[in-house]
């Protein structure tokens, strides 16, 4: 049963004064903070709702499901991101209706995403970087980022797919703790490859 509008309403507002109280206490401007409502498995008319309170970008696991909606509400406003694993056949055609990809785990994607991104602006991508050999984990070794960011702008036909990050997934369930090492191993891997400031995300 999906939740009803004001249901979505509650949440969504309830959330955003979460992120504002967080932003807060660590100094931050909530304004430089993104809110990506991960939509997968929800109708088009839950993303429709959440759009009218002013929520732009939605994450989408699947290509078919993400395209269906977005048929749906041909709304060139909103902004999606491909969260979830891309299959080879799959690559040219999500490049040319999602903003973003969050989880680049093979290289080798990265000309077929600049094919299907000819004459657009773009494709922001995020590479997921495996930091351990959990089986269940996949991703670029931190050591062949600075080879899979080559791809993405070494070439011609490359130059529309732009790594601009790092994602790595975290262990479920796994306390602080646990996680810090890895993050930590993820920020260096970062920053030893990208010069300047690099956006790392969690997920």
């Amino acid at each position: 049963m999906h939740p009803s509008s004001a249901e979505l309403e509650a949440r969504w507002q309830a959330l955003r004064r979460r992120i504002a109280a967080a932003c807060r206490a660590a100094g931050r401007d909530p304004g430089e903070v993104g809110l990506l409502a991960v939509s997968k498995g929800q109708p088009a008319a839950a993303v429709a709702a959440l759009a009218a309170l002013g929520q732009r970008a939605f994450g989408e696991n699947y290509v078919q499901e993400a395209l269906a909606k977005q048929e749906a509400l041909a709304d060139p406003s909103l902004e999606w991101h491909l969260i979830g694993a891309l299959q080879s056949n799959k690559a040219r055609l999500a490049a040319g209706r999602f903003s973003w990809l969050q989880s680049l785990d093979r290289p080798r994607l990265l000309p077929l995403l600049a094919a299907g991104r000819r004459g657009l602006q773009p494709l922001e991508v995020l590479i997921q970087v495996k930091l351990d050999d959990e089986p269940s984990k996949h991703g670029v070794r931190p050591e062949d980022i600075r080879a899979a960011r080559r791809g993405g702008r070494g070439h011609r036909r490359a130059s529309a797919a732009r790594a601009d990050g790092h994602t790595r997934a975290a262990r479920r369930r796994a306390p602080p703790p646990r996680l810090r090492p890895a993050a930590r191993l993820l920020r260096a891997a970062a920053g030893a490859t990208i010069p300047g400031s690099t956006p790392c995300r969690w997920g």
